[in-house]
């Protein structure tokens, strides 16, 4: 028999091209790196950009905001970590592979942002009020500021563009799905990209108070907005990553998709119990109780679990799979 027979067999015994329609969150992923990628490239272009003119007006809402974007690109590396490392297959002693990677490296980047950026944005902003320095080249200081918005818009752009995909795929609202998803490095991108331009913002209105009025007391109290809000970004990306670490059950409708596409296969009368956990981005474990078509004996009844199971372990979102037999006094589950 050739391959592609044997291709067309299993096309025939799943419907709709399951299992890959099993999980629906399987169809986002690809675009993270990629998306990780510019938002490095962009974070550090302005961070440069932001520590020269911070250096040369002495604006503390620069010094935070160059804060900010150095903190930014550090955590864009612990996100190419992240990525890297989770995409290792299963080996022995890590049956369920390493996706859980993501989660370790993504809170080293959150907690990076906490301390690098939140912490020395707030400080600054004290020191300032305390002993206040007074600013200069204030339309240098705008300059840099208005290039900053640029890129990282440009940045925000792409996570956006990833983020609305994946969203459509599941029928969910854009920010429902960035806080929603399994893929930490696309929620810390787009979190980030956006403190970063209402960071922009900030640091603009203290500069231009500052100038203003002549007092660095504006530009000192943004300062300490910005690290606030990098302060807040950070604590939301902790929460996330640390519950994905703690076993995350699957979004409901992640769920119900799911349910409905066993119902589909053609060996499944029904469904008594399903648990859906994430171990890494994209990436399921599979737990349930069935009650299979037919009235087969105890050993062909094993054999049949074994070939459902696998024919639901080829689904790319799907590291593993446990089907049990459903007692007949149980209830179905319905979609």
């Amino acid at each position: 028999m050739t391959d592609e027979q044997v291709s067309q067999q299993e096309s025939d015994r799943r419907p709709g091209g399951a299992p890959d329609a099993i999980v629906p969150e399987s169809a986002a992923g690809g675009q993270s790196t990629l998306t990780v990628w510019v938002a490095f490239a962009a974070n550090l272009v302005i961070a440069v950009a932001k520590s020269g003119a911070a250096l040369l007006t002495g604006s503390a809402s620069l010094v935070a905001e160059s804060a900010h974007s150095w903190a930014d690109t550090g955590n864009e590396i612990f996100l190419l970590v992240a990525d890297r490392k989770s995409r290792r297959p299963p080996e022995p002693g890590h049956s369920l592979g390493f996706g859980r990677e993501a989660y370790v490296w993504s809170l080293f980047a959150a907690m990076g942002l906490f301390v690098a950026g939140a912490t020395v944005s707030i400080g600054h902003g004290i020191q300032e009020l305390i002993d206040p320095e007074p600013a200069s080249d204030f339309f240098v200081g705008y300059l840099v500021l208005a290039l900053a918005f640029v890129v990282e818009g440009i940045s925000f752009l792409q996570s956006v563009r990833q983020a609305r995909a994946e969203a459509a795929a599941l029928d969910l609202d854009m920010i429902q799905h960035v806080l929603a998803t399994s893929d930490p490095t696309l929620r810390a991108v787009f979190a980030e990209d956006s403190a970063a331009l209402v960071g922009v913002l900030i640091a603009a209105a203290g500069l231009a108070g500052h100038q203003l009025t002549g007092s660095p007391v504006p530009d000192a109290i943004g300062s300490i907005l910005v690290g606030v809000l990098l302060g807040v970004v950070a604590v939301l990306l902790i929460n996330r990553n640390r519950w994905f670490l703690v076993g995350q059950e699957a979004d409901p409708r992640v769920r119900r998709a799911t349910l409905q596409a066993l119902l589909d296969l053609p060996e499944v009368d029904r469904v008594t119990m399903l648990r859906l956990q994430f171990v890494g981005p994209h990436q399921l474990v599979v737990v349930a109780d069935v009650d299979l078509t037919g009235d087969d004996d105890e050993p062909l009844l094993a054999v049949r679990l074994r070939d459902l199971e696998a024919t639901v372990c080829r689904s790319p979102a799907v590291v593993a799979t446990t089907f049990g037999l459903s007692a007949p006094d149980e209830p179905s589950l319905q979609p």
